[in-house]
């Protein structure tokens, strides 16, 4: 899911035992892992790109 992040925000995969952190920082727009776009979401660190917000358009 492609989201973009509002404030610095660090995930912990689940699968890693929270032995792996990632930290995305505010302003990034990237594709992750939909568990961690729903985290990040969650936490309100990210809101979901549209397709109209990908391609530039309104």
């Amino acid at each position: 899911m492609r989201v973009t992040f509002l404030r610095d925000f660090d995930w912990k995969p689940p699968e890693r035992n929270g032995r792996v952190t990632i930290a995305f920082k505010a302003g990034m727009s990237l594709l992750v892992r939909k568990i961690c776009a729903a985290d990040a979401i969650a936490a309100g660190a990210a809101q979901p790109l549209t397709k109209d917000k990908e391609h530039g358009t309104q």
